[in-house]
């Protein structure tokens, strides 16, 4: 059931020695080409890299916060043609979750690396590390980095409890949600 896989998805940033199988690779590409879009423009692109070099390149796309991404035997990178639709941001981000949500069912762990708006050091962009590393048009911007291998770290799933109902409200701002 969907939300048992929701509850279940982590960050996962640990994996294991271990390819993930072509299958596998097609049903997360299947699942991201899926994704809805505004006005059904579907500016998203994806970058399929498998290739440990170049993960590793990859990695070092921000100072902090992308370094595990070398551990990773699989990485997504999730762009954007910026001339097909205004709302790219919007569409790669749901095409992202896509991602992840089709890891989690497949037994994969994966994790969102930001690249949009992130500084890799003081003079260079995430962004234009990584337009150059996979040498992307000027056209197609980055939105993330996604992370995908086998687990090889175990985190709880999520639980009722930690959700934040206070930030739901009823019919206007301001007024609780009660849970029917």
């Amino acid at each position: 059931m969907f939300i048992e896989l929701e509850r279940k998805r982590r960050s996962i940033r640990k994996y294991k020695d271990k390819p993930v199988e072509p299958e596998k690779i097609e049903l997360l590409v299947e699942a991201a080409l899926y994704a809805p879009s505004s006005r059904a423009f579907r500016p998203w692109e994806f970058v399929v890299v498998q290739e440990r070099a170049l993960i590793a390149k990859l990695a070092k796309a921000k100072s902090s916060g992308s370094s595990f991404v070398a551990g990773a035997p699989l990485a997504i990178v999730v762009c954007a043609d910026t001339e097909k639709s205004d709302v790219w941001i919007e569409d790669a981000s749901i095409a992202s979750t896509m991602i992840l949500l089709a890891a989690e069912s497949a037994d994969l762990g994966a994790c969102w690396v930001q690249i949009r708006n992130r500084s890799r050091d003081d003079t260079t962009t995430a962004e234009e590390h990584i337009r150059e590393v996979l040498r992307l048009p000027d056209r197609v911007a980055v939105l993330a980095v996604i992370a995908v291998g086998y687990p090889d770290e175990v985190k709880t799933p999520h639980t009722k409890d930690e959700l934040l109902y206070a930030q739901v409200h009823d019919t206007q701002f301001g007024k609780p949600w009660s849970k029917p």
